[in-house]
């Protein structure tokens, strides 16, 4: 179409927030040229301190400004990184398949995290993540680790970590799928809700926008994300929070674990319920997956380690 009006995508800059980004621009079915924008993060900051990394919205608050401001008309996030609360004039346009969600070990010689010599010091600054290895490997240190998938890898490759915990997708989207040393299991590690999901937005009156991305929307990751998500929402779970969730479809059940921790006292609580959604309306699953994240998280949310989480 000649003339046309470019599509401005907005992204963080960092190597992994761009292979996601191409990930969504290669499979758009637009006449329109597409035009990349990168914007800085609070997130994106490495002299941040790291109790602040955490914090829900740090790494999109600029880009969701950039849209609202129509500075850029579809901006790619990590669904992980998205604040549960819904943003006035933004809608979620598409949820593209889903890359493997799991947690992954990477460590110096391959070693898995039962492997690992007593006193090994494995990095991670997820509260979650930490819980779960101080629970399997009560005899390791586990201490913050700061910076980008690269910079982790090398901090373990040059042995200022012995191990450290990462998600499988973001190393399998880098090319660096090799670096695993064990890929843990759900039953291991309950996955970061959304984790391997990636969350593409763009204004809720951009009607042409809007129908262009919906081509790129996989139902069932997306109904899975959002039960999971619904369960941060349910717990109003903070960035401190030490909380999981992972869902998946099977034969028109949607199955949801989810679970919260507390690594002081290394307790955990676990909770499994489902749904089946097989016979309803196109637009009543989301509807059914939402229900039941809260369903968890209400169940969560009378355990004792929710009690003093809310104290």
């Amino acid at each position: 179409m000649p003339g046309a009006s470019s599509l401005r995508i907005g992204t963080r800059g960092s190597a992994l927030a761009r292979i996601q980004t191409e990930l969504v621009t290669s499979a758009l079915s637009s006449d329109r040229p597409i035009e990349l924008v990168v914007i800085e993060t609070e997130g994106d900051d490495p002299t941040l301190p790291l109790a602040t990394v955490g914090r829900p919205g740090l790494f999109v608050g600029a880009l969701r400004t950039a849209l609202t401001a129509n500075d850029v008309d579809v901006i790619v996030h990590s669904f992980k990184d998205l604040p549960t609360a819904p943003l006035d004039g933004v809608i979620l346009a598409a949820v593209p398949h889903r890359a493997d969600p799991h947690d992954a070990l990477v460590s110096r010689g391959g070693l898995t995290l039962s492997e690992l010599p007593a006193g090994s010091i494995v990095g991670t600054s997820s509260p979650r993540r930490a819980a779960r290895v101080k629970h399997l490997r009560p005899d390791v240190d586990v201490q913050p680790i700061r910076g980008n998938v690269d910079t982790r890898l090398r901090m373990v490759a040059d042995g200022r970590f012995d191990a450290a915990v990462l998600a499988v997708a973001g190393l399998q989207r880098l090319g660096r799928a090799d670096a695993i040393s064990e890929i843990l299991t759900i039953d291991a590690m309950v996955p970061a809700p959304a984790q391997g999901a990636l969350a593409v937005e763009c204004r809720a009156d951009d009607t042409d926008v809007r129908r262009m991305l919906h081509e790129l929307n996989h139902p069932e990751s997306r109904v899975c994300a959002l039960a999971e998500r619904s369960v941060l929402a349910g717990l109003a779970a903070g960035c401190a929070t030490a909380v999981g969730a992972f869902a998946e479809l099977r034969n028109g059940r949607l199955e949801l674990v989810a679970e919260l921790s507390d690594s002081t006292r290394d307790e955990h609580e676990r909770c499994a319920l489902g749904i089946s959604i097989s016979d309803s309306s196109s637009t009543e699953p989301e509807k059914l997956a939402e229900r039941l994240g809260f369903r968890v998280a209400e169940t969560l949310a009378k355990s004792p380690i929710a009690e003093r989480i809310a104290r």
